[in-house]
């Protein structure tokens, strides 16, 4: 398979105002493929889940959140087909830091139920085991944390290329027939017997 380089704009958000930059029918916005926010206030973080048209919603887990997770804007991100990532590496080198993100990811965890992305430095962690043993201990189970590196990962990509196409309401794919050419194969005595 060939690589496909994506493009992304992380950005990040502490004034109403600065959502204006990312309507859908901003230029700039459709030049990358992934488009990030990372709210700063509460009131961001609901109007980012709620009405941005955005593909992830960043969240700095290794320090005090200046708000609490609320399961409205969180459950309508997710009908949405919007991811949040934790921004967790500083983590890895800090005990308080490291005591704020198992406290707030097990809080995010708790109401959108595995619907994370994460981000990571390859340098500290390069191993697909150690995300996975993470997102264990941030409250998932197996299943969600292998999606939270796989399958959500995907799912991100999808939704910034249906953000780009007919405002998100249109994405096509290729599905082969299974059951018209298993028909076609079949002799004319075996049609009669499998219909009757």
């Amino acid at each position: 398979k060939r690589i496909k380089v994506l493009t992304r704009l992380t950005l990040v958000v502490s004034d109403p105002s600065h959502c204006n930059l990312l309507r859908s029918t901003s230029a700039n916005i459709r030049l990358y493929d992934i488009i990030a926010v990372f709210p700063k206030t509460e009131k961001l973080f609901h109007i980012a889940c709620t009405t941005l048209d955005v593909d992830l919603v960043c969240i700095n887990v290794t320090e005090k959140l200046p708000f609490y997770f609320r399961r409205p804007p969180v459950n309508m991100a997710i009908d949405r087909g919007i991811y949040f990532e934790l921004l967790y590496t500083p983590a890895i080198k800090d005990s308080t830091m490291r005591r704020y993100t198992i406290s707030n990811a097990i809080s995010l965890m708790q109401i959108c139920k595995g619907k994370v992305s994460s981000q990571s430095e390859s340098k500290l962690i390069n191993s697909v085991q150690i995300l996975l043993e993470l997102g264990l201990l941030f409250g998932l189970s197996e299943s969600e944390a292998k999606a939270a590196v796989s399958t959500n990962c995907r799912a991100t990509m999808l939704h910034g290329e249906t953000r780009k196409s007919a405002c998100g309401v249109v994405y096509t794919v290729k599905k082969p027939r299974k059951a018209e050419e298993e028909e076609a194969t079949l002799p004319a005595c075996k049609k009669a017997k499998t219909q009757a």
